[in-house]
């Protein structure tokens, strides 16, 4: 099953496109045929991703475009836009993928706190707000997919900057679907990509063999298309070390916080541990 916006000839339009899932993405959907796009920050990096792409399109270097873009700034993402349509006349897929890390703790690195916020999430209101309504007016099968982070959902204790971006591209990706949903004819769908652990160059950190937990990009762009193929909003990627259903009672419990008036990221908390761990072993009811 493949999602109705993903046939040859049509084209896609992928933002952190030089590296890890969004490379992936690229040279997968090249494969199938696609026409693709290729949006991230100007350099030898992407300057190689869109020659790695054109040796796996159909028709070559003509199927490839790379376009340098920051997606913090409007307008980078508007002239992203206007070169895909140009060029190729429509989009089909629109990837939102560009991220970045290192933020900080709710008073740490201010500095931190805007770059994340200005990359991770601006760059996917930016991506949201410049395409989707040319996508609409296509009138032709065409999806969205936002890339967020497991981090989002649990909030686990750390880079609290990083966990708010992709919280917020949680809530706008729901919002998103809901909206494309209710317009007439309904022909493009939204749908929130939340990876588990895949090894990439955000996150090796200077190792240079994939630890054994991990997925390879191209693992969660396998699981992201069958994922699309079935209809799901969201895409949860289990990797090598945490299955579906260690994320979804890691998921359940941080809801329980708020229903069951514990204190917050109880998981953390040295009056839950033994809880939460029998919660996580017990037989599912």
């Amino acid at each position: 099953m493949v999602h109705p916006a993903l046939e040859p000839g049509r084209t896609a339009v992928i933002t952190g496109a030089a590296s890890g899932i969004g490379l992936a993405a690229a040279k997968r959907l090249a494969k199938m045929g696609m026409r693709v796009v290729l949006a991230d920050l100007e350099g030898a990096a992407l300057t190689a991703a869109a020659a790695s792409v054109a040796a796996d399109a159909k028709g070559g270097a003509k199927d490839v475009l790379a376009v340098p873009t920051d997606v913090s700034r409007k307008e980078d993402v508007h002239r992203l836009k206007e070169k895909a349509y140009q060029a190729f006349g429509e989009v089909a897929f629109l990837m939102n993928n560009a991220g970045v890390e290192g933020g900080g703790g709710p008073w740490e690195n201010y500095a931190g706190w805007e770059k994340l916020l200005a990359v991770n999430l601006w760059g996917v209101i930016n991506g949201v707000h410049e395409f989707a309504p040319a996508m609409i007016a296509q009138q032709t099968a065409a999806a969205i997919v936002n890339t967020g982070s497991k981090q989002g959902i649990t909030t686990p204790p750390g880079d609290t900057a990083y966990n708010v971006t992709k919280a917020g591209i949680k809530v706008l990706t729901e919002a998103l679907a809901h909206s494309l949903r209710n317009e007439p004819g309904g022909k493009v769908t939204a749908h929130l990509m939340i990876p588990g652990f895949v090894f990439s160059g955000m996150t090796a950190r200077g190792r240079t063999e994939k630890p054994a937990d991990a997925w390879t990009p191209d693992q969660a762009v396998d699981f992201m298309l069958e994922s699309m193929g079935r209809g799901d909003f969201y895409i949860l990627c289990p990797d090598n070390a945490v299955t579906r259903d260690m994320d979804e009672r890691r998921m359940q419990w941080a809801a329980e916080d708020i229903i069951k008036n514990r204190p917050a990221l109880s998981r953390w908390h040295p009056d839950y541990k033994d809880a939460f761990d029998a919660f996580m072993k017990a037989p599912r009811g």
